[in-house]
């Protein structure tokens, strides 16, 4: 009888979505020198964002240090104010050195009120600013991220916008969870 061959695990599969949205980060614009100069970054294959009036976001994602998949974070947000639509995009926390990743990690972690991001529709380049708590950009499709971004109080972040429409694009109010690999 034939032995089952071991699972591969997630942190070692391929060509898994952290992988793929990654290779698409290190290919867009600015956001691609920011693998050659970081501590650590989060990696989020997809957040999902809707509202009217009132909206939400959730995403799952990734923490790297010096390259090594070191824990898995959570982001949500909730919002209050003009916006309407849904839409899906990516998006990358860069941390510039251990003080920003420690922060990150500490599991208190959030963007206040003035971060925000202007993503302009499909076909189109975006800009955004977080004002406070970090800088980025985004885009309307995979390959084409209009992205121009720098540190700013340690983090930078970046987004790829995947499908959608929203009146509404905002950083402001991300909160995230983070918990460490049991083997790091």
């Amino acid at each position: 009888m034939p032995t089952a061959a071991p699972a591969e695990t997630p942190a070692a599969a391929p060509d898994d979505k952290y992988s793929e949205t990654v290779a698409l980060f290190k290919n867009a614009g600015q956001s691609a020198s920011f693998f050659d100069k970081n501590y650590g970054y989060a990696v989020f294959p997809t957040i999902g964002k809707a509202g009217l009036g009132i909206g939400g976001a959730h995403g799952d994602g990734r923490v790297y240090e010096n390259g090594k998949y070191v824990g898995d974070t959570s982001m949500t947000q909730l919002s209050i104010g003009f916006q309407a639509g849904a839409q899906g995009f990516s998006q990358i926390i860069f941390f510039e050195d251990k003080r920003a990743f420690d922060e990150f990690t500490s599991g208190n972690f959030e963007f206040g009120a003035n971060a925000s991001a202007v993503v302009i529709t499909a076909a189109a380049s975006g800009s955004g600013s977080t004002m406070g708590g970090a800088t980025g950009a985004a885009s309307g499709g995979k390959k084409d991220a209009a992205t121009a971004g720098k540190y700013d109080k340690g983090t930078a972040v970046f987004m790829i916008v995947k499908g959608g429409l929203m009146y509404e694009a905002s950083v402001s109010g991300q909160k995230f969870k983070y918990k460490p690999l049991a083997n790091k």
